[in-house]
């Protein structure tokens, strides 16, 4: 018994020991582990504890190209490099202003596009206590907290903003870039660095912090100045349209096209953006190289201007400009200083060319304008006749047979009333040919009510006529928006209404509203093409961007001709104001037929002279017209304002006309739909 016993007290120690043993293994491997993960992984989980997730940047893909009508590269992308800064949450203002400081010394930045605010807002950031005690106690204790600061820029005046220097406020262009851009999104400093700049910076990028030099693409203009207005302009979110933008998906820092055909069709040339991502920290730093994926370029546009015949058109502005300013009638023209054409199919809306150019008096040089076309308007006497008189047919107050008998007008002040000779008896032709004002003078009292035979009223209706003539107008696109693809565009100044029966003689002949070349444009076609009013346009296709750079992409849409109205008109009184529009470039009596009588073109057309200053007799000058007469797919109208003495506006209209058929004759090229077409060089 006692030798079991034992037995039994033996086998205890050696089931604690094994206990012992197994415990002692597992701390070991325990220990070794923790070690192990301390040690040699340590850094790896420490810097994988702090990682949040993936942050993703943006950078702009190069816009689409612009191309004419011919498929000649009007608007090019030009490779460049760009300073750029990418800034991180853990870099502060002051920071921000330094590396500003010292990239002022590396690089030229352009200030022009400082605003008062910001002037104001560096000067307090530089002298904030100064500015802080010129707020008394009272208007501290009288100011909300959050009102504080437009306080302080009250306090800012205009002799503090005259004293920051050229550096300073080139230090302040730099830091307003830098303060702009979002968080690890690269932002664009300059544009276009030159060579020395990017040496420079290049020498000095480890000091630099944040700072980058970066392939970019600026616009290019094979044509140089020729249209390039109109093609507008590429800039960063200006701030007073951040909002609009931002709302539309935009971000902050994005380039986007400011004005005219950039902007209006930013859509469709803006690309596809390069996307950076990002792996950052608690802190927001990056941890590791980012990823990038390739963005695409924009659409291409194909437009309708012919810059081939755009530049003959401006050659013959400037020449009969030149001459008009310069020449034998230079003294009494002393205060003409610009001309317009606008060239337009008739048929379908599609600007053929829209050419404008400005003397500069000091200089002695001209400048392109071809925007002049849509915000600019002017009186543009007798080319609306056209309208007086299809609206006297048309509320029947006269017949195409009716005839008037052209002599002085007098009323109760005496003073006659007249056209520019006494034609006797005329219709409604031969008004037209022979542009007769006491014709549309006696259409315009008819429609206000008035027997000029007895002198008096049988109804008073001068304001109704006003409203008859201007309605009518309309229809033709005068007074209205003509519906340009372009964000914006003039309508004319629409002088109101008047009691005054003479004001509503004026109107009728011309000298009352204003209107625009392109008005006159949409206003001529209309009657060319039969009554129908075209959305004039420059867009004619657009096309995916081809990985060839002389090949066009494919075809993705093609603007089809837009009718915006019907005049009420019918064909038979349309055909009327056509044929006297025809008899004034070949009828014995015809206005502008000493020009245009022989052209092979067979033209037709009206002229108009709008007083301007009696007393100087200064007049703008104007013309409209279309060719062929009998299948017109060409018209035009050219404004000369304030002009004394010459013909200028025929000659203009001459001269445009004779580049168009001329051109036409030398062979128009074929129009590629495939995206094997090549692209043409500038001509």
């Amino acid at each position: 018994m006692k030798t079991k016993g034992n037995k039994k007290k033996n086998h205890v120690p050696i089931r604690i020991n094994a206990l012992f043993l197994s415990v002692f293994f597992l701390f070991s491997i325990l220990v070794l582990r923790l070690g192990y993960v301390q040690i040699v992984k340590g850094e790896e989980y420490k810097r994988n504890a702090y990682l949040t997730e993936n942050v993703t940047t943006k950078l702009d893909a190069p816009r689409g190209k612009m191309y004419d009508s011919n498929y000649s590269v009007v608007v090019d992308n030009e490779p460049v490099f760009s300073i750029t800064y990418t800034k991180t949450q853990d870099v502060d203002a002051d920071e921000r202003h330094e590396l500003a400081k010292k990239l002022a010394v590396m690089i030229d930045k352009d200030t022009k596009e400082l605003t008062e605010r910001d002037k104001k807002d560096y000067f307090i950031f530089l002298n904030e206590k100064e500015v802080e005690s010129r707020i008394s106690k009272a208007e501290e204790k009288e100011t909300p907290p959050e009102e504080l600061y437009d306080l302080m820029l009250e306090k800012v005046t205009k002799k503090d903003i005259d004293s920051l220097t050229g550096s300073q406020l080139e230090v302040l262009a730099i830091k307003s870039e830098m303060d702009r851009g979002y968080t690890l999104s690269p932002q664009r400093i300059k544009i276009g660095a030159t060579e020395k700049e990017i040496a420079t910076i290049s020498e000095h990028l480890p000091e630099l912090e944040g700072v980058d030099i970066k392939p970019d693409a600026e616009r290019s203009y094979p044509y140089k100045d020729s249209f390039r207005d109109i093609f507008g302009q590429v800039k960063q979110i200006p701030k007073s349209r951040m909002d609009y933008y931002t709302s539309r998906g935009n971000d902050r820092n994005d380039l986007v096209g400011t004005s005219f055909l950039e902007e209006q069709y930013e859509s469709l040339l803006r690309g596809t953006k390069t996307k950076i991502k990002y792996v950052t920290d608690k802190t927001g730093n990056p941890v590791g190289d980012p990823v990038e994926e390739d963005g695409a370029r924009g659409s291409d546009l194909v437009l309708t201007v012919d810059m081939s015949l755009q530049k003959e058109v401006e050659k013959v502005v400037e020449e009969k400009l030149k001459d008009a300013i310069r020449g034998k009638n230079a003294y009494d023209n002393k205060e003409l200083d610009s001309a317009y054409v606008v060239m337009m199919d008739p048929n379908t809306g599609a600007i053929l060319s829209m050419a404008a150019k400005e003397y500069d008096r000091k200089t002695g040089k001209f400048k392109d304008i071809p925007f002049g076309n849509i915000y600019h308007s002017y009186a543009m006497g007798s080319t609306v006749k056209g309208a007086t008189v299809l609206t006297g047919l048309h509320e029947g107050v006269i017949s195409p047979n009716t005839v008037i008998y052209d002599a002085p007008l007098t009323f109760g002040d005496g003073r006659p009333l007249k056209s520019h000779e006494n034609m006797g008896p005329v219709d409604a032709v031969e008004a037209l040919e022979r542009s007769s004002n006491v014709y549309m003078w006696h259409i315009a009292m008819r429609l206000a009510g008035y027997d000029y035979s007895n002198k008096q009223f049988n109804e008073h209706r001068v304001q109704e006529a006003f409203e008859i003539l201007r309605n009518s107008y309309s229809q033709f696109g005068l007074g209205v928006p003509t519906g340009i693809d372009l964000p914006s565009e003039a309508t004319g100044y629409n002088t109101g209404m008047s009691n005054e029966l003479s004001q509503a003689m004026f109107f009728s002949i011309g000298q009352f509203d204003t209107y625009t070349p392109m008005q006159m444009a949409q206003y001529v076609s209309t009657i060319a093409n039969g009554g129908l009013r075209m959305q004039p346009h420059l867009l004619k296709e657009v096309r995916e961007p081809s990985k060839d750079p002389n090949k066009l992409g494919k075809l993705l849409y093609r603007f089809e001709p837009n009718i915006l109205n019907k005049i009420e008109m019918s064909p038979q009184e349309i055909e009327v104001v056509q044929r006297g529009f025809y008899e004034v470039m070949h009828g014995n009596n015809g206005t502008a037929a000493w020009m245009f009588k022989n052209k092979d073109y067979n033209p037709a057309g009206k002229t108009g002279t709008a007083e301007i200053d009696k007393a100087t007799g200064v007049v703008n000058k104007t013309l409209v017209g279309y060719a062929p007469y009998e299948n017109p797919e060409v018209a035009l109208a050219v404004v000369v304002p304030n002009i004394k003495e010459g013909n200028t506006n025929s000659e203009i209209a001459e001269g445009a006309l004779d580049a168009y058929f001329s051109m036409k004759k030398e062979g128009i090229p074929s129009k590629p739909d495939s995206e094997n077409k090549e692209v043409k060089e500038p001509r």
